[in-house]
């Protein structure tokens, strides 16, 4: 929870202080990594807070208080990876329910609803967020949740937070957003409204491609209440050394979302002005259909574009994508590496082409997670893959 001192820091300052305090044995300024399965009780009962490290850990509690400083919320529960995070938040749902999610999303999210919850009763709506009007004529009494990405993955279409927390809240519908793409540094959503926060933290937040991890933050205790029992109870909880990695993560967020922002106003300008470069999908260009929402909400456009090539055809792609040399060719992304991934057989290769095609997502579309390498060798590791 939220309080003293971190309450009132900025952002900089709280991403390296908040929620963590110098070890009472040994005035360790790290974290210790509490490597324990359970804790010894003096009596039946009688403990020091910790019983089974399922339930609490002392390293996993830090970066709990941690995350819901710098997301300004109360409350922050962690676990295993960012899809067990969303797991969670859709078990707070039951046989008949719907979700109104939207149709430009991570693909993982995408198979999990339709692949699992949907088995479980669950009825999904995909619908284009961009106009949040569009949302409305899908609300009904089964409504319960509604789902958004912003900027979305990998199209970096852009939802306004703020009028789908009004609408949300008029239904008396929970409102999650994944803020993965642009991290707490550039966005908070819970400030304009949202219920749920969700991040994988394997991205931004951990910020050095070692380690999966995810993170809910909330306000409100009883769905705080609800979500800690899911995690308790199913278990999905990451290790204290994920744990560790994500908290010393955390404390250079700041300057790398810096980096990670430069590098990519500069490479999205970069690819829009190459003659061979055909649409350049960036949330910071004045003419991109959100940018004035962007602009409001966010505070940089990040460092995630994605791009087509003129000649638009999936072999041309191809060969781009496995000529980079500082780029690599991997899944993921917000790692201080740049990373280069072709969404359509990757990222997003479990959402049917056919749906992927109706949303924009072309079969030669190409993703960039921009590293924060000199931006001098990452456009010229471009120009040499488009040749």
């Amino acid at each position: 929870m939220v309080f003293g001192i971190f309450t009132n820091m900025k952002l900089s300052t709280k991403l390296i202080h908040a929620g963590i305090e110098p070890d009472p044995t040994t005035g360790a300024i790290m974290t210790p990594i509490y490597q324990t399965s359970t804790y010894v009780q003096s009596a039946p009962g009688q403990h020091k807070g910790y019983e089974y490290a399922r339930s609490q850990n002392p390293t996993r509690q830090v970066l709990e208080s941690a995350m819901a400083h710098i997301e300004n919320g109360k409350y922050g529960l962690c676990f295993g990876s960012g899809v067990a995070a969303t797991d969670a938040v859709l078990r707070l749902l039951n046989p008949g329910d719907e979700v109104i999610a939207a149709n430009d999303m991570y693909g993982g999210t995408y198979r999990l609803f339709t692949k699992v919850f949907e088995r479980a009763g669950i009825k999904f709506h995909f619908v284009n967020m961009q106009d949040t009007a569009n949302v409305k004529p899908y609300i009904n009494t089964r409504t319960k949740l509604i789902w958004a990405e912003t900027p979305t993955n990998p199209l970096m279409n852009i939802v306004d937070i703020a009028a789908l927390a009004d609408l949300a809240r008029a239904h008396k519908v929970l409102l999650c957003v994944d803020n993965t793409f642009a991290s707490p540094y550039l966005q908070n959503p819970l400030d304009m409204g949202a219920d749920i926060v969700l991040h994988s933290a394997t991205k931004y937040l951990g910020g050095h491609s070692d380690v999966i991890h995810g993170c809910l933050v909330m306000n409100d205790t009883a769905l705080r209440d609800q979500l800690y029992f899911i995690q308790k109870s199913c278990g999905a909880v990451p290790g204290p050394q994920d744990c560790f990695l994500v908290l010393r993560g955390l404390k250079t967020l700041h300057v790398r979302m810096d980096r990670h922002c430069s590098n990519g106003e500069k490479i999205a300008h970069f690819l829009r002005s190459h003659p061979k470069v055909g649409k350049v999908y960036w949330c910071g260009f004045q003419d991109h259909p959100g940018y004035a929402v962007a602009k409001k909400q966010m505070r940089g456009f990040g460092g995630m574009m994605s791009f087509t090539l003129k000649d638009d055809s999936l072999d041309t792609a191809i060969r781009l994508l496995s000529s980079t040399k500082v780029f690599a060719l991997a899944e993921s992304l917000g790692g201080v590496e740049s990373l280069i991934n072709h969404p359509a057989s990757m990222t997003h290769a479990s959402i049917p082409r056919e749906e992927r095609i109706k949303n924009g997502l072309s079969d030669s579309l190409i993703r960039l997670s921009v590293g924060i390498e000199d931006v001098d060798d990452l456009i010229d590791d471009l120009r040499q893959a488009i040749g």
